[in-house]
């Protein structure tokens, strides 16, 4: 039995993409993208340890990694698309790193090869690990949307924050600590699509172009919103998302 609770939508014979969330949310985060994509793919969307119904890993990114291809291998997936948002993209990264022979093509959205300095993610984990996460909400979403967006996305978010598990969700920011890949970009070898957000504090642009900087080939598509861009812009992160894919996809 996997580790990681995860959904399978879309035509049971059709080409599988999976589907990693960020922090802090759940595989809900996709929805506004599954009506495009269960259309021509099956899409495998997953919970991140100790979110919703996945148990806690303590470990590193390639832990998670390696989870994912723990799920891939019960569910009988030899090779699939990926696309991941922030900690679901540096999952990405790291399955193109560790096993590039299961990956068709990659997409990482609003995410990086490093989220900084250790510290801080550190602090937090213990801040969670004593408050919960009630108390960041409100700095989470001002973080992750842009000044003013009152869409469904910030009720959407809140509710996903409710659904996380305080221990999990501290030992994912103890392995974003840890995770830092910019020296090894140059070994992704799958076709990849990198997507910023125009207004994204969290990952800002810069971190975008490391990456498409970094990994050969890769394409650099700049949409309007912040760190959850596919939630707020839903749009041009789908259309983005669809003609790499269409493109990938043998």
């Amino acid at each position: 039995m996997s580790a990681l609770n995860h959904r399978l939508d879309g035509p049971g014979d059709a080409p599988v993409l999976v589907l990693g969330p960020s922090l802090g949310t759940t595989l809900d985060l996709w929805r506004p993208q599954l009506p495009a994509l269960t259309a021509s793919w099956r899409t495998l969307r997953f919970d991140l340890p100790g979110h919703d119904g996945s148990l806690p890993i303590h470990g590193s990114v390639a832990d998670f990694a390696d989870a994912v291809v723990d799920l891939l291998d019960a569910l009988g997936v030899g090779r699939a698309a990926y696309a991941g948002v922030s900690l679901g993209g540096a999952i990405g990264t790291t399955l193109a790193l560790r096993h590039p022979d299961r990956l068709t093509s990659l997409a990482l959205c609003c995410t990086s090869a490093r989220f900084g300095d250790a510290g801080p993610w550190h602090e937090r984990a213990a801040r969670v690990r004593a408050e919960g996460l009630e108390p960041l909400t409100d700095m989470f979403l001002s973080r992750w949307f842009t000044a003013g967006y009152a869409g469904p996305g910030v009720a959407a978010v809140r509710d996903m924050l409710q659904r996380i598990d305080t221990e999990g969700y501290a030992a994912c920011c103890e392995a974003l600590a840890g995770f830092d890949v910019r020296d090894r970009l140059g070994d992704v070898n799958v076709p990849t699509l990198v997507v910023a957000g125009a207004e994204d504090m969290a990952t800002p642009l810069d971190h975008a172009d490391v990456l498409a900087g970094g990994i050969p080939g890769a394409e650099l598509v700049v949409v309007p919103g912040a760190h959850l861009a596919g939630l707020e812009c839903a749009e041009p992160v789908t259309e983005a998302l669809v003609r790499h894919l269409e493109r990938t996809t043998a």
